[in-house]
């Protein structure tokens, strides 16, 4: 009967200790489709190609390699990560029992007419041992789901560090790429001004020759001037760039750069493979951050609910104990104490039923947060994929006007030297041919922009870096 009890009382306890009081966890519903609406899928992803093989430019590798290093940011992100497991280690300690060394000396001294020999005396006693320190019994699951919390805390934060890794490769690719698009568009205005200046001089002479009117001299220079003043405001976006560069990369710019590539679409992978949209869900970092912290609230909602069972403790010393020190670690001196305590709240003015709704209430919160990062992903990557399909015949476009506009610009000059036409057509035309190299260049960098934030959107970057440092 004896050997029923104990094993029913064994029972029991597995039991309760396997207690857990969170929801089942499942995963909510995609609030999007399954397809992209602008690409058919593939089965490669992007998040399989390094950035060390999407970025070809051997500058913009460098600079990159710089950024991962220096990048305050990042290194904050880091370090996050490095609170999150350290917290992890705290909450996951609680489920094991603190042992320590303890000693202890009590001392009492009772007047003459309270004590047995009728004299005023001090009594000392001493005790030293290892004990277990208030151990609490995990019945219910709070601590458990404490530990579940912090452990999906801690891999939300791993999540972001990733993400702040693939935006900042991404950001200094960006800033890099506004650098040379600017750098392209200063040596344009450079000759622009210069060829305007020749045009200006040339027409002052004819004025002065008579074979001009001044008309035709005022208009050349006001356009030389137009340029010019575009020209400062290239040189100042420019030195912008260099200061938005500084910062990401947290540090001034090496002097030992390697040589850049010509500045085109070559420099980075145009193919970029976008995979399937489900890959999204396991391969974009803020997505798997956001499910992170989805569990970490689900397991938030277990340890509410325990609260409102008992709490077991447990407290024990197992030692040595006299009544003279010199005696203390003497044979036949063992002694143990062993203090089992139990908290029920009863009375909480509400404190544990709104801890608990307020645990609802973050879940209910990081499922839309979950829900709008997925949003959010397909939004970026469909946006990005119209890009793909549209800049290149924008390009082609830019390309066949800037031709054109050259063949213009030279069939106005002709005519003007010839006496045919008047120097508007010619300014006219110098106009058009500027505004066409400008406005390819500018889709020209839209266009490398837009592959890069496409690669990002599809969380590339970040795994064959990983399988690279391994």
């Amino acid at each position: 009967m004896k050997k029923v009890t104990r094993l029913s009382l064994l029972s029991t306890t597995i039991l309760l200790a396997a207690c857990n009081l969170a929801p089942k966890y499942e995963q909510p519903q995609s609030p999007v489709g399954d397809m992209y609406k602008h690409i058919a899928p593939v089965g490669e992803t992007a998040a399989d190609l390094g950035w060390q093989t999407f970025f070809v430019d051997p500058r913009l590798k460098a600079l990159i390699e710089v950024g991962l290093k220096n990048n305050r940011d990042l290194i904050i992100a880091t370090k996050n990560v490095e609170a999150a497991r350290a917290q992890y280690s705290i909450a996951r300690s609680n489920l094991f029992p603190t042992i320590g060394l303890s000693g202890s000396q009590t001392a009492q001294e009772l007047p003459a007419d309270m004590n047995v020999s009728g004299t005023r005396e001090i009594s000392r006693s001493y005790r030293a041992g290892v004990g277990i320190t208030s151990y609490e019994l995990d019945f219910f699951g709070r601590i458990r789901n404490q530990k579940e919390a912090a452990l999906e805390t801690y891999f939300a934060t791993e999540q972001a560090q990733r993400a702040a890794h693939i935006n900042l490769v991404a950001n200094i690719a960006e800033a890099y790429f506004t650098l040379r698009a600017s750098e392209e568009m200063e040596q344009l205005m450079l000759s622009t001004v210069d060829a305007y200046e020749k045009t200006y001089a040339l027409t002052n002479a004819r004025f002065k020759a008579g074979t001009a009117s001044l008309l035709d001299a005022q208009q050349a220079r006001a356009t030389a001037d137009s340029v010019k003043a575009s020209l400062a405001d290239t040189q100042r976006s420019k030195q912008q760039a260099v200061n938005a560069l500084v910062l990401l990369l947290g540090q001034e710019l090496p002097a030992d750069l390697p040589a850049a590539m010509p500045f085109g679409r070559d420099v980075i992978v145009n193919n970029i493979p976008v995979g399937l949209p489900s890959d999204l869900l396991t391969r974009r970092p803020d997505i798997m951050q956001a499910e992170h912290n989805l569990k970490a609230a689900n397991a938030n909602i277990g340890a509410a609910r325990a609260a409102f069972f008992p709490s077991i403790s447990l407290t024990g010393l197992l030692g040595v104990a006299s009544l003279d020190l010199d005696n203390l670690f003497k044979s036949g001196r063992d002694m143990w104490s062993f203090t089992p305590s139990v908290s029920m709240p009863i009375f909480t003015a509400g404190s544990l039923k709104g801890s608990l709704d307020v645990a609802k209430i973050q879940k209910d919160i990081q499922i839309a947060t979950y829900e709008k990062a997925i949003q959010t992903a397909f939004y970026e990557v469909d946006n990005a994929l119209i890009g793909v399909q549209t800049y290149q015949q924008q390009l082609n476009a830019l390309r066949s006007q800037t031709e054109s506009a050259d063949r213009a610009l030279k069939l106005a000059t002709l005519r003007y030297t010839s006496g045919i036409d008047s120097f508007l057509q010619v300014q006219s035309a110098q106009v058009t041919l500027l505004t066409a190299k400008q406005s390819f260049l500018t889709a020209g960098l839209a266009s490398l922009q837009n592959k890069v934030t496409l690669y990002k959107a599809l969380g590339g970057g970040w795994y064959a870096t990983d399988m690279v440092k391994k």
